[in-house]
């Protein structure tokens, strides 16, 4: 996983990272793999950091970020 030890959530923002967590990878075939998983929270950690704060927002921004990586 990248690099966030210098990041710094407000408890509101690291709920709200959660719920859209959990909604991305509920969108998810199963088996979701760890893969998956982790590229979906580093999205959404750099999102967050950047100043997105709108759940939907976050959630959308890691599934298109997923979509463009299997791409590769």
């Amino acid at each position: 996983m990248k690099d966030f030890s210098n990041a710094a959530f407000s408890p509101e923002l690291i709920s709200i990272m959660e719920s859209a967590m959990d909604a991305a990878v509920a969108t998810l075939p199963e088996p979701v793999s760890s893969t998956h998983v982790q590229s979906i929270a580093e999205t959404i950690l750099r999102t967050a950091q950047a100043g997105e704060t709108d759940p939907v927002v976050l959630q959308r921004m890691a599934l298109l970020e997923l979509q463009l990586k299997r791409r590769d």
